[in-house]
């Protein structure tokens, strides 16, 4: 028994023991004692005088923090230019991305080897304050395609690759929430074994447009398109994508239908790569897709394909009811194709190191920013030049208390809320 459990039980008896008799006294005390183990001395004087309730208090933990506000300070600046990565990202990250923050603030010695000897759980403790939560619910806009099905095959078991070149695609739309007329869709592929990633922005689902666009991503690719695997859309499951595969001998599958698992790869990289950057608004201007595809054949392919670790399920361990993801070291899609290529390298991936080097990851935040303005600029809505100053004041007396509607955003918009991968 706890001894906050005895002067508990004591106090409970102790109004009883002092108007008792000497013989209940003597039967109280010895109830007591037995329950409580105590002497009966002590017991004696617990009854008498019981001690008052203390009030609980939270242990703190106190202590001198081990990092300064120097590392916090540079930690929260690659967090921030990297677009807030998970932190196991974020740890593989540091090394490529001190050397140019050096320019942005002075760094002493101990603060670089402190970032670099920090964990990915204290940098999480760090940087909770500066995260933003929320997510939204995005609602896909694929049509079945009902032919051609049977002239391409399924597929539902694991990828299991050891080159580059195997991928999944899919079309991410850019309507708004209003899915009438032409707008833009983001025609995305990941390549399975490298994690890379390569976007392009069409207006319209037009089958030729679209392969026009894979087209363009097979032949900046750099290394070869094998095969692709979609999903049952209309936009892929058409003549156009086949003679294409087969011109160019890639080995063309799909999943099954209603069943976004068969393309898990790809839907992870529509939130990360599409749906963080440019939002949710509807872009249905040629201008602002030229300006998109500006964005994600330059400064965007450039920070995610060379800068951007990411991380990959080598297994799942099964703990009782739980199920344990165990994942590789991180590394930038970059980085696993000089590790499969060796000492020998083809010219593009000579080009892409000596464009790493070349290239600053803050300024390249800084480029991608000042675009993504520019591509909404593009794509809000012009005000008729009709409408009239009345009206608009009648609108507002109609809806006095109505918020504005929220403007679409994306990777740093302030109505879009960033979520954590």
């Amino acid at each position: 028994m706890r001894p906050e459990d005895r002067h508990e039980q004591a106090r409970r008896l102790s109004e009883s023991y002092r108007k008792a008799t000497r013989k209940e006294k003597s039967t109280i005390l010895e109830a007591f004692c037995t329950s409580t183990g105590l002497n009966r001395k002590y017991a004696i004087s617990l009854l008498r005088e019981p001690p008052e309730p203390r009030p609980k208090t939270r242990r703190t933990r106190r202590g001198r923090k081990k990092y300064g506000r120097e590392v916090v300070e540079a930690l929260e600046r690659i967090w921030e230019a990297a677009d807030g990565p998970w932190t196991v990202r974020l740890k593989a990250m540091l090394p490529l991305w001190l050397p140019h923050l050096g320019k942005q603030m002075k760094l002493s010695e101990a603060t670089r080897e402190a970032l670099l000897r920090m964990s990915p759980r204290t940098m999480d403790r760090y940087l909770r304050p500066r995260r933003i939560g929320g997510r939204r619910r995005l609602y896909g806009r694929t049509k079945p395609g009902t032919l051609l099905k049977h002239h391409i095959p399924l597929r539902t078991d694991r990828w299991d690759v050891s080159e580059p070149g195997w991928g999944e695609i899919d079309l991410v739309s850019h309507c708004g929430g209003n899915a009438e007329g032409e707008f833009a869709h983001s025609l995305n592929l990941t390549d399975i074994h490298s994690t890379w990633v390569e976007t392009r922005a069409v207006l319209g689902k037009a089958q030729v447009r679209v392969v026009d666009a894979l087209d363009q991503i097979r032949r900046e690719l750099p290394f070869r398109m094998l095969g692709i695997d979609s999903d049952n859309g209309s936009e892929f499951i058409n003549n156009h994508v086949i003679a294409f595969c087969k011109k160019h001998t890639v080995q063309f599958t799909r999943g099954r239908p209603y069943k976004k698992d068969d393309n898990a790869h790809i839907e992870q990289k529509n939130w990360t790569h599409v749906r963080r950057l440019i939002g949710y608004e509807r872009i249905d201007r040629a201008a602002a897709v030229d300006a998109m595809n500006d964005l994600y054949r330059n400064e965007w392919r450039w920070m995610m394909n060379l800068f951007q670790p990411s991380v990959q399920l080598v297994r799942k361990d099964r703990v009782g009811s739980r199920l344990r993801r165990r994942y590789d070291v991180p590394m930038t899609p970059l980085d696993r194709l000089l590790r499969d290529a060796g000492a020998t390298l083809s010219p593009a991936l000579r080009t892409l190191v000596k464009l790493r080097d070349s290239l600053d990851p803050f300024e390249l935040s800084n480029q991608i920013q000042h675009k993504l303005d520019r591509i909404h600029r593009l794509a809000a809505p012009r005000p008729d030049a009709s409408s009239s100053a009345s009206a608009r004041k009648a609108s507002e007396r109609l809806h006095p208390l109505l918020d504005p509607p929220p403007q679409g955003g994306g990777r740093h918009h302030p109505e879009l809320p960033h979520a954590q991968t």
